[in-house]
């Protein structure tokens, strides 16, 4: 196989890699985004526990951070931990998260 050949090959699957893990998880409302919306948005967060988070949610009133979805079964530091910046707790980004840390974990000021 040509190199050029083969660098078009791996240029072709590196863009495709990056493609796919952007448009794995979608930031949602957890305090207002149904349990569809939530399967669909989150990684690794299917349509049982989606209703989970939901049925927590009505029976516990909104989340207050992110750290309290751990109390919702099926739920665990994993999951949070990949979908962390996805998970809005209100209608910004910045207020829901309540952290001063950006998506990949830098400190903003």
């Amino acid at each position: 196989m040509s190199r050029k050949l083969t660098t078009s090959i791996l240029a072709l699957i590196m863009g495709t890699a990056f493609s796919l893990s952007a448009m794995a998880a979608t930031p949602v409302n957890i305090n207002k985004a149904d349990a569809a919306t939530i399967a669909k948005a989150l990684d690794g967060v299917g349509m049982a526990k989606a209703q989970a988070i939901v049925k927590y949610r009505k029976a516990h009133g909104p989340f207050k951070n992110v750290a309290e979805l751990t109390k919702v079964k099926g739920i665990g530091p994993a999951t949070l931990a990949h979908n962390h910046g996805d998970i809005l707790l209100g209608d910004s980004h910045a207020a829901a998260t309540g952290s001063r840390h950006s998506r990949h974990g830098d400190v903003k000021h």
